[in-house]
């Protein structure tokens, strides 16, 4: 009876053993197929139980945070001469490490969180420090990515509609190559908490197919550091510089072209009869009030500096190849003519009696000598312009466009 008892009670507890552990197997399987909810790993990870105070720096007391920093362009334009600033559509985009928030209960390798949790977690004080104007993108939804990674690395994209100032060297105008920069600085950190860099691969991307109107963007991979001493402290830049060069189809077509027509147009004063003066003066007088009109248009869209640009050599050259100065030679000579040819000339020959000698026709011999010499001069003042003023203009193109085009043509390599 003993021996059945007791085998009795064995059988009994081996029973209640594996019971116990076959719950245990069960419990672990559920734990193991049900994960946690994002909501709970949230709240676990940068919630209010978590501990994570987005006030402090990742590192606080420690290494400084190393932030590295990509640009896309998504759009350049807007360049403007007179107010020397440009207009850029970008995605900014962050990536720095924190350790706050590594995890591994939850089985993905990242997260995208909504743009709202960007107020939970620690933010680097990234600003433009050339910039005069900027906003925000919220159509549909305010355009902000966050993204955290397994190991603690945070990637925050932004697009922002920036104008950034660009002080520009207009002197060689319209052949001239301007470099814009854009310069990214921290506003409150120094060096020892906070540290700008540019990503390895691909710093500054643009858009494929992006165009300027009048301009040719050279080259966007000049990075370079501006660190910035204020009595405030050390604080990390970093800048990125565009090299622009602009197309001289523009004032090929509204400021040379027309130019030169009007220049070549008034040459033909010369072989218009000296007698007609008014058709003289007036041509003159035309070609000179149009080229000063066309000269005051092209400087509306520069600003008032007091370096003299490519363009206003041209005009000024164009204005004085016109032949106004000999016209007005012409004019005078004209009426020199007119005034010997009036009846003045009958009267002085009226003065003198008939029987009086030759006193009346050498006087009358004489004013058509005059009146010969003037008419002589003028012919040869208008044949030597025929040639003197077209080479002249000539001359002054070969010397302008070789000067321009090759000795002072700007290399932005070498910059």
């Amino acid at each position: 009876m003993r021996r059945k008892e007791a085998s009795a009670m064995g059988w009994k507890l081996l029973l209640l053993v594996s019971v116990s552990r076959c719950k245990e197997m069960d419990g672990a399987a559920r734990t193991r197929h049900v994960p946690m909810s994002p909501s709970d790993f949230l709240d676990k990870l940068m919630g209010r139980t978590s501990g994570y105070d987005a006030r402090i720096r990742p590192n606080f007391k420690g290494p400084p945070v190393n932030v590295s920093c990509n640009i896309f362009i998504n759009s350049f334009g807007s360049i403007a001469e007179t107010t020397m600033d440009y207009r850029v559509n970008i995605f900014l985009r962050q990536q720095w490490n924190d350790p706050r928030l590594a995890y591994a209960e939850y089985p993905d390798d990242s997260l995208d969180l909504d743009p709202s949790m960007l107020d939970s977690i620690w933010k680097p004080d990234l600003f433009f420090a050339n910039e005069k104007g900027a906003h925000f993108h919220e159509v549909t939804t305010d355009n902000k990515l966050l993204r955290i990674f397994k190991n603690g690395n945070v990637l925050y994209s932004i697009r922002l509609t920036l104008t950034l100032s660009c002080p520009m060297d207009l002197k060689n105008f319209p052949m001239d190559v301007q470099t814009c920069i854009m310069q990214l600085e921290s506003f409150g950190y120094t060096m020892n908490d906070l540290i700008f860099e540019w990503q390895e691969n691909g710093p500054v991307q643009v858009a494929e197919g992006l165009t300027l109107p009048q301009f040719i963007l050279k080259d966007e991979s000049d990075l370079r550091y501006c660190t910035k001493h204020y009595n405030t402290g050390k604080f990390t830049c970093i800048e990125v510089r565009f090299h622009l060069e602009r197309q001289m189809g523009y004032y090929l077509i509204q400021m040379y072209i027309p130019s030169l027509l009007i220049v070549i147009l008034s040459w033909v004063s010369f072989w218009i009869n000296m007698d007609a003066a008014p058709a003289r003066v007036a041509l003159g007088i035309t070609t000179v009030l149009t080229m000063t009109t066309q000269s005051s248009g092209s400087r509306t869209s520069l600003p008032k500096e007091g370096e003299v640009s490519e363009s206003r050599p041209t005009s000024t050259a164009a204005v004085t190849s016109t032949p106004s100065s000999t016209k007005d030679s012409k004019v005078s000579t004209n009426n020199a003519v007119a005034v010997l040819s009036t009846p003045g000339g009958a009267v002085n020959a009226s003065q003198n009696p008939p029987g009086g000698g030759g006193g009346g026709g050498g006087g009358g011999k004489s004013l058509e000598e005059m009146r010969k010499l003037f008419i002589d001069r003028a012919k040869k003042i208008d044949t030597v312009s025929r040639a003197g003023f077209p080479l002249a203009f000539l001359f002054f193109n070969i010397f302008y466009w070789v000067l321009y085009k090759i000795l002072r043509h700007e290399d932005f390599n070498k910059q």
